[in-house]
């Protein structure tokens, strides 16, 4: 079965540019960076009649974040897009319990999403910590649930998009004030 989604594009002041975002009538569904050629939503904003309100207060709870002045986009989450199983567990414990400021291991991650016990009760969190990465590396609900908060145990770790998605990474992250501003900081005062 479908989910009928409206998709707004929304302007951002992150090197990787404007993000997408897919609303379904039970909350935010889908929040990436701006589809290229040969993939992703549709381009250009498809709001469904009736979903107007709804486009205007997932624009405005951006434009706050990125503004600075809103540490959580206390929007609905729609989680239907997501994989039943680790990938919506990991997500959802993410969401739920690393706000603003805050970052979290690949590998405390795994351990609080009580989803790889079996490797972590074998001592092997490796793994787990590596599956972590890839589920965050696949999250479709970029920034409302927070990917560029896990860090790895020994520095910043990855993200998504080469070289211009750890740019996105730590601008989010001085956003937050878990880095700190450098002389090219381009984000609120």
């Amino acid at each position: 079965m479908a989910v009928p989604v409206s998709w707004i594009t929304l302007a951002t002041p992150l090197l990787s540019g404007p993000v997408r975002v897919g609303i379904t009538a039970e909350g935010v569904a889908s929040v990436s960076f701006e589809a290229v050629a040969g993939g992703g939503p549709p381009v250009g904003d498809a709001v469904r009649p009736g979903d107007e309100p709804k486009a205007a207060l997932v624009a405005r709870h951006f434009a706050e974040y990125f503004a600075g002045t809103r540490r959580r986009l206390g929007l609905p989450v729609d989680w239907r897009l997501t994989t039943a199983g680790p990938q919506r567990s990991v997500l959802q414990t993410l969401e739920r319990t690393v706000g603003w400021g805050s970052t979290v291991s690949y590998g405390e991650l795994a351990v609080r999403s009580e989803v790889f016990t079996t490797e972590i009760e074998a001592g092997s969190l490796g793994p787990a910590a590596r599956a972590v990465g890839s589920i965050m590396g696949s999250n479709p609900l970029f920034l409302l649930v927070p990917c560029h908060r896990v860090v790895a145990a020994d520095g910043i770790g990855g993200f998504g998009g080469g070289p211009v998605g750890m740019e996105v990474k730590r601008w989010l992250l001085t956003l937050e004030g878990v880095l700190p501003p450098t002389l090219d900081w381009t984000g609120p005062a």
